[in-house]
C-alpha cells in the first residue's frame, strides 16, 4: 500500500525557480512520483511513495533547510493507494501554482472564511445560502453536495466570468467547497474582491470532509475525483476503480 500526500501552500517564493532542481532530487532520492507545482505565490501538487518516504518528504518541506520554514504550515490530505497512481515524477515552475488569473487574485488579499468539515454540515443548513461547486463540470457529474450549484466550468479559469454574471447583493452570504481547498482559496478571495461580503470555504477541501466526518453524518452523495491514476475517493478516501477514465472530461 502507498500513501498519496496531496499538498498546497499559499505563500512567497520569489525563489522558485532556484527550488525547483532540489526539491526534483530530493523527491527522486525518495522513490517520490507524482507532480508538483512550484511559482512565486507557494507550491502545490499530489506526491506518491512508501509510508516512510512521504513522512520524509513532508518533514524536509515543512521544517528542513531547502524552505527555511516557509513551508511550516503545509496544508496536507493523506490517503492511501493499492497501486501507483502516478508513473513519473514531475516538478515544474509555473507562474500560479493553481491557474486562475496569472496570479492577479492572491488569497492574503480578500481571504474567505474557512469552515471546518465538523462545521459545514451546519453552514449548509443556513438559509438563503448560495452553495457553490468550484470544481470543473466532470469532476462535479461524480459528486457533490445536494444543493450545490455547478457553475458549468470546463477549467477552472473561467470560474471568474461565472462570479463576474453573479450580483453582490443578491448572495449575502456564500460557501464554496473544491476538492482539496487550493481553488477555494483563490476563488474566495475573487469573490470577496468582487463585493461579496460573507464567503466561506471548506477547510480542507472535499477530501478533508470525506476523511473527517463519519459517513453516517456525511452528506456528500457520489464520489470524489482526483487527479490520478484512483480516478475517484469514496466516504473515508476508499479507492472508488469503477469509473472509466474515458468517460470523464
Amino acid at each position: 500500500m502507498l500513501t498519496v500526500a496531496a499538498l498546497y501552500r499559499f505563500v512567497d517564493l520569489p525563489d522558485a525557480d532556484a527550488l525547483r532542481d532540489p526539491v526534483e532530487a530530493l523527491c527522486r532520492d525518495l522513490g517520490i512520483t507524482g507532480t508538483l507545482l512550484l511559482a512565486r505565490e507557494g507550491i502545490n501538487g499530489t506526491v506518491a511513495g512508501e509510508m516512510d518516504a512521504v513522512t520524509q518528504l513532508l518533514d524536509a518541506l515543512r521544517s528542513g533547510p531547502l524552505f527555511g520554514g516557509r513551508l511550516r504550515d503545509l496544508d496536507v490530505k493523506l490517503s492511501s493507494a493499492e497501486a501507483a497512481p502516478f508513473g513519473r515524477l514531475k516538478v515544474r515552475v509555473k507562474p500560479e501554482i493553481v491557474t486562475f488569473d496569472g496570479g492577479a487574485t492572491h488569497p492574503a488579499f480578500c481571504p474567505a472564511r474557512p469552515v471546518a468539515p465538523e462545521a459545514w454540515n451546519a453552514l449548509l443548513d443556513t438559509p438563503g445560502l448560495l452553495l457553490i461547486d468550484t470544481r470543473n463540470r466532470f469532476e462535479v457529474a461524480l459528486g457533490s453536495f445536494p444543493g450545490a450549484v455547478d457553475p458549468g466550468t470546463r477549467r477552472f479559469s473561467e470560474f471568474r466570468a461565472y462570479v463576474d454574471g453573479l450580483d453582490p447583493a443578491a448572495h449575502p452570504k456564500v460557501a464554496m467547497f473544491c476538492t482539496g481547498g487550493i481553488r477555494c482559496e483563490k476563488a474566495g478571495a475573487y469573490m470577496r474582491s468582487r463585493g461579496f461580503a460573507e464567503v466561506h470555504t471548506l477547510e480542507g477541501g472535499i477530501l478533508r470532509y470525506l476523511e473527517t466526518v463519519p459517513e453516517t453524518e456525511n452528506r456528500w452523495t457520489g464520489d470524489c475525483f482526483v487527479f490520478d491514476g484512483r480516478i475517484a475517493l469514496g466516504p473515508a478516501l476508499v479507492e472508488r476503480p469503477d469509473h472509466a477514465p474515458e468517460t470523464l472530461r
